[in-house]
């Protein structure tokens, strides 16, 4: 799969202990994008944060909290997010989405690149400001 150069970063919010049915919503959220088959998806799990609520989740040890905050980020075209936006909604009871326009500088693993396919990269010396 590739992806253009300009694409679309797709940022949700929520707690690990939210769920969707019987499994996890991260997992749920996961598995749903790459059945529509978006580029790829990563949670990332927070140390500390508070959302709406102002509640304070935290993993410090003298206040263990079972529902620490995660993030989930997918990167796709624009209309591939579009389009899994409506799945997403039908998941969510809550959290925070948030979408950006991002550069890809690089996607792959040792085959052709977003990069490769726009040119070389300059090198340091011809880095701007240099």
């Amino acid at each position: 799969m590739e992806l253009p150069r300009d694409a679309v970063l797709l940022r949700i919010f929520l707690g690990e202990s939210d769920r969707h049915g019987h499994q996890p919503l991260y997992e749920a959220i996961v598995l749903q994008a790459r059945a529509h088959h978006l580029a790829g998806a990563t949670v990332l799990r927070g140390a500390m944060g508070f959302g709406k609520s102002s509640r304070l989740h935290t993993a410090k040890i003298l206040r263990l909290s079972v529902d620490l905050p995660l993030v989930i980020e997918i990167v796709d075209r624009e209309e591939k997010i579009d389009a899994f936006l409506p799945v997403l909604g039908a998941m969510m009871n809550g959290g925070l989405v948030t979408l950006e326009k991002v550069r890809v500088a690089d996607y792959g693993h040792g085959g052709a690149t977003a990069t490769a396919a726009s040119g070389p990269r300059p090198s340091p010396e011809q880095a701007p400001g240099n």
